[in-house]
């Protein structure tokens, strides 16, 4: 019996193809293990989005070679697909799969034999037109289900569709069969996840189903307490959609909107396809019907054409804007895509000044955020995350908790109480004595 390792890269939809693909091994025969358990196959799924994906790349490979000399090592996900050639030449690595081939990667590579070339099995991302079902299990107490993959907006700045294609989804049918699979689990809280989630419902390169009639079935699928949205375009995100979260009881007051800019200059620079003024008015309906609903935001600072004045702008209608917590990223070029062509560059001095700016407004925020709960009772879903011998978890809207570990506590639901935030930004609660903290 063979032992496989898996390390995944990047988002929650990473997370959610690298666990389906790891049960795939097992139904084969394969034994999971742990990446220093000294496996004979390592399996890499890596990311695009995040920054040096080379170096992170290699130096994965290196740490996997260190433990494991002999084994063999494939490279799939975003980065694979981008630059397979690349990565072929990276010294220790056997085979390379793109988004077409990544599920079939058992089938392809045939029992795993070294050979003396780097495998390469990248097709063009035009084949990627099959979506692949898939849901983590047993990594995390939650779990991200993928319900669409795939983009057909083409922002300036991203290679997302160059790395997963068109866009594309599962059916609401097939969805539900997988929450119902993962409702005989002691899985608590399910995660929707995807690349562009409120464009779900394109089948076969057609449009057939809508995402809030996908909203509104799994709000019936019984034995799962919980669904969190995750990220979703704010054009995409309907008064449907905000009124039905609105009065349902499973799925939670959270929401992450992307932004990218308060420029509406940037904005169409950008070819985001919203104004300011319908993001604006996405936060505002949020809040009247969810007062306590938390709002995360990315947000995107130095693009090309960027002035100190459109910096402002940004800067001032978050500051202005009723949102919870800020995910900042520093632009960087990406090869192939219409912003590296453009002018008025950003030096990456301003830059970063402009991040650790944002940065700072997000801690504001968060803690604007955290007082406006205090005083209130919430259930948090705690976690098997220890840190310095507390255990952390979530409430429904996303305020992170921290409890003295207790065995009995991890993935169970519990009424907590937030009380008092205390000097270094920690809420003291009663009933049970617990700590909500800084995230």
């Amino acid at each position: 019996m063979k032992k496989v390792a898996f390390y995944t890269l990047g988002c929650k939809l990473n997370y959610s193809e690298t666990s389906t693909i790891s049960r795939m091994f097992e139904a084969k025969g394969y034994e999971k293990v742990d990446f220093q358990e000294h496996p004979d196959i390592f399996i890499i799924n890596t990311c695009s989005v995040t920054e040096n994906a080379d170096k992170k790349c290699k130096k994965i490979v290196k740490e996997a070679k260190k433990i494991s000399p002999d084994s063999y090592v494939t490279i799939i996900g975003c980065y694979a697909q981008l630059k397979p050639k690349e990565i072929a030449e990276i010294e220790g690595v056997d085979a390379v799969l793109g988004a077409a081939e990544k599920f079939r990667l058992i089938e392809l590579l045939d029992g795993f034999a070294k050979e003396q070339e780097t495998k390469v099995l990248a097709s063009e991302i035009q084949e990627a037109i099959i979506f692949n079902n898939a849901y983590s299990l047993h990594d995390r107490t939650r779990t991200f289900l993928k319900v669409q993959d795939g983009c057909n907006y083409g922002c300036a700045f991203c290679t997302i569709p160059l790395a997963r294609g068109k866009s594309r989804s599962d059916s609401i049918e097939n969805i539900l069969t997988s929450a119902e699979e993962i409702a005989k689990t002691d899985v608590k809280e399910v995660v929707l996840t995807g690349v562009n989630i409120g464009d779900f419902g394109i089948q076969e390169g057609k449009r057939k189903e809508r995402f809030a009639d996908l909203v509104m079935a799994l709000d019936r699928v019984n034995g799962i307490k919980r669904f969190r949205i995750s990220s979703i375009e704010p054009n995409l995100l309907t008064n449907e959609i905000i009124e039905f979260v609105s009065r349902s009881e499973r799925f939670v007051p959270h929401f992450h909107i992307p932004l990218q800019s308060g420029s509406n200059t940037i904005l169409r620079k950008m070819g985001r396809r919203y104004l300011r003024e319908l993001y604006e008015d996405r936060v505002n309906k949020i809040k009247s019907l969810m007062p306590l609903c938390c709002i995360g935001v990315d947000v995107i600072v130095g693009f090309p054409g960027e002035s100190d004045e459109l910096f402002l702008e940004t800067y001032n209608f978050l500051n202005e804007l009723d949102i919870s917590y800020l995910h900042v990223f520093t632009y960087s070029e990406r090869s192939n895509t219409r912003a590296t062509e453009m002018d008025g560059v950003v030096p990456m001095k301003k830059r970063n000044e402009r991040s650790k700016m944002l940065r700072i407004l997000s801690e504001k925020k968060r803690r604007k955020f955290y007082e406006e709960n205090l005083g209130k009772t919430f259930s948090v879903l705690f976690e098997e995350d220890i840190e310095n011998g507390q255990m952390h978890g979530f409430t429904e809207n996303y305020i992170r908790v921290a409890a003295k570990y207790d065995p009995l506590l991890v993935n169970e639901l519990k009424q907590v109480t937030l009380n008092e935030i205390n000097d270094n930004g920690n809420v003291e609660v009663f009933e049970p004595e617990m700590i909500f903290e800084k995230h």
